[in-house]
């Protein structure tokens, strides 16, 4: 299953307009697929009580980490029985893959609509800095879920949500340093926010998630030629 193929609507529809997408965003998501509207095949109690269960299991990761997500630890957690949680999620794997489908669909919807720096508004080297910044705190949060969830090899640069992140980055180099090639230096940037190279510095080599967040900020700063924010 891909990381946007499934995404659930758990959150309601941001108030305001609706956010025009950029076309080369609206290129990397699966057809149909709209990050800020709620599923349409839910009805309104089925989809309080899946976020309901993907709100327990969040709480279970960030406590006990991935491994601490079973269906039973799920289902006690969100005070409901065992079966439900497999009625909505056929297996652990399928709860893993729903609970990381929904960090990203709030990423995505933060990303398009949220207030800036991260959402519209604020200049581009501004909000590719809050965007690693995000990305880097979000795995401060679920690095083993990342991990866990990590695509195979062969399908690690094509998945929807990593597609999706990479345009969101180009676009934004192409507005902050138009001279440069935004397509392969997204690749670069993106680099940095691997989940397995930032499970190898904080966790392997015992770096702080603030140092990795200061090289961010510099790493931004020297790409885009603007000065870091004091």
């Amino acid at each position: 299953m891909l990381y946007a193929d499934a995404m659930s609507a758990t959150l309601p529809p941001p108030p305001g307009p609706r956010p025009q997408l950029p076309v080369e965003l609206l290129d990397t998501l699966p057809s149909g697929f709209d990050p800020v509207a709620d599923e349409p095949c839910l009805r309104a109690d089925a989809a309080r009580n899946r976020a309901r269960l993907l709100e327990a299991a969040a709480r279970l990761v960030a406590e006990h980490g991935a491994a601490g997500v079973t269906m039973e630890a799920v289902a006690a957690a969100a005070q409901v029985g065992k079966g439900t949680v497999f009625r909505r999620f056929g297996d652990r794997t399928g709860l893993l893959m729903a609970l990381m489908d929904h960090s990203e669909k709030k990423f995505q919807a933060a990303l398009l609509s949220g207030p800036p720096p991260l959402g519209p508004g604020a200049p581009p080297a501004e909000r590719l800095r809050a965007f690693g910044l995000a990305m880097l705190s979000r795995a401060g949060e679920e690095l083993e879920l990342q991990l866990a969830a990590e695509p195979a090899p062969e399908r690690r640069y094509t998945v929807p949500a990593r597609r999706f992140h990479r345009a969101h980055v180009a676009l934004l180099l192409r507005q902050a340093a138009p001279d440069a090639d935004s397509e392969l230096l997204a690749h670069t940037l993106l680099s940095f926010l691997d989940p397995a190279l930032i499970h190898h510095l904080t966790v392997q080599c015992g770096q702080p998630l603030e140092r990795l967040e200061r090289a961010w900020t510099d790493l931004v700063a020297r790409t885009t030629g603007t000065a870091p924010p004091e």
